[in-house]
């Protein structure tokens, strides 16, 4: 009588436990399939239904965890924007704290081939741009979210700074805009601009030579005047999510 009593609360515990993982595994899926749905549908034309049904749940289990479709895309992107946070996470471990040049291109390259690798990060943010951004709005997380991104590009520029490589005029939002729009208008327009410029705007030599431009561009706008910083290779040459798929078909 002993064994059973003192096992009653570890079996209460155990049952609590897999109901909260079984829970949260239910909601990770229906935030990957949200992801999927929008980024492909946008927010107007992401039904609830085609999400629920990507997921392998039911309508209302997104009720349930949600509370509304509203609520849920803007949860896609808080999500969308700290899968960016995880992945420059592990990036800063690797940038070269002794050059300060050497860790801006690195960052730079990052952010261009995160945006090769995630067409749906691009799609998302164009759909909500197109809605002028009345989710992002209501989320109370995005500004810290991005605190992050531009607290690692500060770090980089005070460094080139103190060193006496970067104008001390520079400030982390601009050099992070300039980045950014770079690489998220190719990215973004890059169907418009292949019909409008002739030019296969995904293909492997187009993408290089956009990425040596977007790097000459920033380093040139941070370098102290007179001083044009080399711009360095990439890393590793390496296809995109887009060329994967393509080779895969």
């Amino acid at each position: 009588m002993t064994i059973t009593t003192a096992t009653k609360p570890a079996a209460r515990r155990a049952a609590v436990g897999t109901r909260a993982r079984q829970a949260q595994d239910s909601r990770d899926r229906i935030l990957k399939a949200a992801i999927k749905v929008f980024a492909q549908r946008g927010y107007d034309g992401g039904r609830i239904e085609r999400i629920s049904s990507l997921a392998k749940t039911y309508d209302r289990m997104i009720y349930y965890y949600f509370g509304s479709k509203e609520k849920l895309f803007v949860e896609v992107l808080e999500t969308i924007y700290l899968q960016l946070n995880e992945a420059e996470q592990k990036l800063e471990h690797e940038l070269d704290a002794a050059d300060p040049v050497r860790a801006l291109s690195q960052l730079i390259d990052f952010i261009w081939q995160y945006y090769l690798d995630h067409p749906e990060f691009v799609a998302i943010l164009t759909s909500e741009n197109m809605s002028q951004g009345k989710h992002a709005k209501k989320s109370v997380r995005l500004r810290e979210i991005s605190s992050y991104a531009l607290s690692v590009l500060d770090g980089i520029l005070t460094r080139g700074k103190a060193a006496g490589l970067f104008r001390p005029d520079v400030g982390a939002r601009d050099v992070y805009l300039v980045i950014a729009s770079l690489g998220y208008f190719y990215n973004s327009n890059h169907h418009t601009l292949s019909a409008f410029l002739g030019e296969a705007m995904m293909s492997a030599p187009a993408l290089a030579h956009w990425r040596d431009m977007i790097q000459q561009t920033v380093l040139r706008t941070v370098a102290v005047p007179g001083s044009e910083p080399a711009v360095a290779p990439p890393a590793a040459p390496r296809k995109t999510a887009r060329a994967r798929r393509a080779a895969a078909a």
